[in-house]
């Protein structure tokens, strides 16, 4: 497998975590985050329910940036584009490494950078 097609393919899976975490966070706050994010005390779900949504929308941006970047023909474009959103999704993974949880470093900061690796080296 090529470093393109393998760089296209978690760009495709680092899209689709952001799709899910838009869900849990717009749609699912309250009933499946308590789940997700035990170390929470349930009651600050519904009170934090609209700053979550707004999270989850910005994750919604991160990923039709990466589906886009997928979607365009121009292989120059392409690069820029996913280099530019998988360093948007990696530096918010390090934020949130150091500000909240070290595991957000594994699901989200960590296949970015592999990802731009990746495009890097293909390059």
């Amino acid at each position: 497998m090529s470093l393109v097609l393998l760089a296209r393919v978690l760009i495709g899976l680092i899209a689709a975590i952001h799709l899910y975490i838009l869900w849990l966070e717009m749609f699912a706050w309250t009933t499946r985050g308590p789940k997700v994010f035990r170390n929470f005390p349930p009651t600050l779900f519904p009170a934090t329910k609209t700053l979550a949504a707004n999270q989850g929308l910005y994750n919604g941006f991160l990923a039709a940036g990466l589906l886009w970047a997928l979607l365009i023909t121009a292989p120059v474009w392409q690069r820029y584009v996913a280099y530019f959103f998988l360093g948007c999704v990696a530096v918010a993974g390090l934020y949130g490494t150091i500000t909240a949880s070290r595991r957000i470093f594994w699901v989200q900061a960590a296949p970015a950078l592999l990802a731009l690796l990746l495009l890097a080296l293909a390059s």
